[in-house]
């Protein structure tokens, strides 16, 4: 998942700071995710809502896996454990949960549990709004962190070729 979401970062970023080879690669992730989201029947929104049985949703994301094969995943905290939720993207139901017990995943996985902590939304209601306010775009990837003291949500959104980041306040 930390690969993802550095990737999802470098998205964001790269409009303004890629050199040309990097955003031709960027614009290639994109299409291939994009191209792969079409198969999905199940929204990031319900996701989140499936994977509450292992857990608090703490983040969610659409990504190619390493089989090249989309996956709908989702960190999970419930009490100091955290667990990555994989919900299968056609039907919405959780197909495995593993634990996260070292690495990058779980430093990530710290950040955004003490992002949630002080969030009074969920994580699925935040994706919604963003997902109404920007209408016929679809949520990819949700990513809470704190901004100035305050938990937001850094959501990934696409719509055709058109890619975007939007900011919906947890508080």
């Amino acid at each position: 998942m930390r690969r993802f979401a550095v990737s999802m970062l470098a998205l964001v970023v790269a409009g303004t700071l890629a050199t040309p080879a990097a955003r031709a690669e960027e614009a290639k992730d994109q299409a291939a995710l994009a191209k792969a989201l079409a198969a999905a029947k199940v929204s990031l929104e319900k996701a989140l809502s499936a994977s509450q049985r292992e857990g608090k949703p703490i983040s969610g994301k659409f990504e190619i896996g390493d089989d090249g094969k989309l996956q709908l995943s989702v960190y999970t905290a419930k009490g100091d454990k955290f667990s990555e939720v994989i919900v299968d993207h056609a039907t919405g139901t959780v197909e495995k949960a593993e634990a996260i017990t070292s690495g990058e995943d779980l430093e990530a996985a710290k950040a955004q549990i003490a992002a949630m902590a002080k969030a009074r939304l969920g994580l699925d209601k935040a994706v919604s709004k963003a997902v109404y306010a920007n209408r016929g775009y679809r949520a990819v990837s949700v990513f809470p962190s704190l901004k100035d003291g305050h938990p937001v949500a850094e959501i990934t959104l696409y719509k055709g070729e058109d890619w975007k980041t939007v900011t919906e306040n947890l508080d």
